[in-house]
């Protein structure tokens, strides 16, 4: 056996393994890291240096899915696209697991979450080197990240669900306790198609229109944004702004994008409408 190269049998054993501490990890609950890692070894035939340094490459690949790692295993890039696929078919296996967050971003029945914390959108300040980023991307692009978390409706929710609470919170914070009680979630109470999710104000009381968009993983995950949305953005841009909440499933951040939505992130046509001659 190469000691360079894992096989696929290799690559699902431990990355159930990591998704088995990764689960518990976000939960709060112990694991004892050590023992599974004597516990791989019988399994893979790798060194105990082997197998931490793959669970470093795992983390890394993770980050390209938009998905949340293992603080203790710090990211490693340069690993081979077969390790990519192990975490596809592992999430193929295991639907619910993006379905779950730690009991910490929950919410319910509106009551108050913890405050919400907004910084700065990515820049290319703050970008990975460019290798780092081109293997993010690769990921990002083959196995649909965007389209996942879109998909994942109980994840958006959530994040609406934790906006729109925010919302009420600050009004209610800033002596607006009127506008505080007039803050809408349009998505639930009218359906999809308005071209935000969050009617709410400025302190002020000028309109805002909010739309939200929640994934697990890191900032720069890549989202979906629909022409409904890109035109509302265009006709009311001095209301609407985009409100992108990451790093969901253990504490919540966000930052907050105003139109004209180029300045700040790339948009690319990712399918075309067939219509019959």
């Amino acid at each position: 056996m190469s000691a360079e190269v894992w096989s696929d049998q290799e690559n699902d054993f431990i990355v159930a393994t990591y998704f088995a501490m990764l689960k518990d990890d976000l939960a709060g609950r112990p694991y004892n890291k050590a023992a599974l890692n004597r516990s791989l070894q019988q399994l893979v035939s790798r060194t105990r240096g082997s197998i931490e340094f793959k669970n470093c490459n795992i983390s890394a690949a993770l980050i390209g899915f938009g998905l949340p790692y293992i603080k203790g295993y710090q990211p490693r890039f340069n690993f081979q696209m077969s390790l990519a696929e192990a975490i596809s078919r592992w999430l193929a296996r295991n639907p619910a697991f993006e379905m779950a967050r730690s009991p910490g971003a929950e919410t319910s029945g509106f009551s108050e979450p913890p405050p919400l914390f907004f910084g700065t959108p990515p820049t290319l300040r703050n970008a990975p080197p460019a290798p780092e980023l081109a293997q993010l991307e690769a990921i990002a692009r083959k196995f649909d990240v965007a389209g996942r978390d879109e998909r994942n409706r109980s994840l958006g929710q959530a994040g609406e669900e934790r906006v729109f609470l925010h919302e009420r919170s600050h009004l209610s914070a800033c002596g607006r306790p009127d506008p505080s009680a007039r803050v809408r979630w349009v998505s639930r109470e009218d359906g999809d198609g308005a071209g935000y999710d969050i009617a709410s104000f400025t302190p002020s009381g000028s309109p805002r229109l909010i739309e939200v968009k929640t994934t697990n993983g890191w900032e720069r995950t890549p989202f979906y944004i629909s022409r409904n949305e890109l035109e509302v953005a265009t006709a009311r841009r001095q209301e609407w702004s985009l409100v992108r909440l990451y790093d969901f499933s253990r504490e919540a951040r966000a930052f907050e994008i105003r139109p004209p939505l180029e300045a700040h992130v790339s948009l690319m046509a990712t399918q075309y409408q067939a219509s019959f001659q």
